[in-house]
């Protein structure tokens, strides 16, 4: 098949170049294209052509082309430019096999031995959540969902635990992932916060636990057909989530 040429009808909005770095930027703007359709997947872009659509230099392209293809959103040839790759629902499954490995015991040790004012410091958190939804900003909701998270595995006290978290949540957000859809409103994503701050701030360990697994397994669920709807690929998800995720044992 022949390559692919630079669609003439690309349109991207200039950078604000003002606040965050400019390959952040880069990256959110690469994201809204996809979204909206200005930039498809499959078809050759150039750095220079980008980079001359947003009003700013190659480097800042380039970096968040790197940055991109880490997470596996875009596949860079090398002299030609980069493609849009949308990511497999497998990519997500292990994501999720990951934190699930990683949050549920971390929510068990901070309900445990979670220092003093944790429960309080949570539920400040689920309020400024709660007023995001009631605004409507989705980027502030999942920022302060982030940081929910982080505390628990901060007061777990494995940092190594909570930097691969970051690193894989930062992936799935660089993917451009929400389950803000029709599958799930972000008033309902932050009730299924509620049972796991509630057992960390009632020191209740193996409840936080199966709080935790049960708010990520939905999540990763919902993103999983997400990531398959929009590939259109027959992937029978629950038998990929069966196959890469273990299960704890039971009792």
């Amino acid at each position: 098949m022949p390559p692919a040429r630079e669609p003439a009808e690309l349109k991207l909005q200039p950078l604000p170049q003002a606040g965050r770095s400019l390959a952040e930027q880069v990256i959110s703007e690469v994201r809204r294209a996809v979204h909206t359709g200005a930039m498809v997947p499959g078809r050759l872009y150039s750095v220079y052509q980008v980079a001359e659509q947003l009003n700013v230099s190659r480097s800042p392209v380039r970096e968040a082309m790197l940055r991109l293809a880490d997470a596996g959103l875009v596949q860079v040839e090398r002299n030609r430019g980069f493609r849009i790759v949308l990511p497999h629902p497998r990519e997500i499954v292990e994501i999720f096999g990951v934190r699930l490995a990683l949050e549920p015991p971390a929510a068990r040790r901070a309900a445990a031995t979670g220092p003093a004012g944790l429960g309080e410091a949570l539920r400040a958190t689920m309020a400024e959540m709660a007023a995001a939804v009631r605004a409507g900003d989705e980027s502030l909701f999942f920022h302060l969902d982030q940081a929910l998270h982080d505390r628990i595995l901060a007061a777990a006290g494995n940092g190594r635990a909570r930097a691969i978290v970051g690193g894989l949540r930062d992936t799935m957000r660089i993917l451009g992932t929400s389950t803000d859809d029709a599958s799930r409103t972000l008033r309902q994503v932050h009730e299924e916060h509620e049972p796991i701050v509630a057992a960390v701030a009632a020191g209740d360990a193996g409840g936080a636990a199966r709080a935790m697994r049960a708010h990520l397994t939905g999540t990763g669920l919902i993103l999983a057909r997400q990531a398959a709807r929009a590939q259109g690929e027959p992937v029978d998800v629950e038998a990929l989530w069966a196959a890469v995720v273990e299960e704890p044992p039971a009792g």
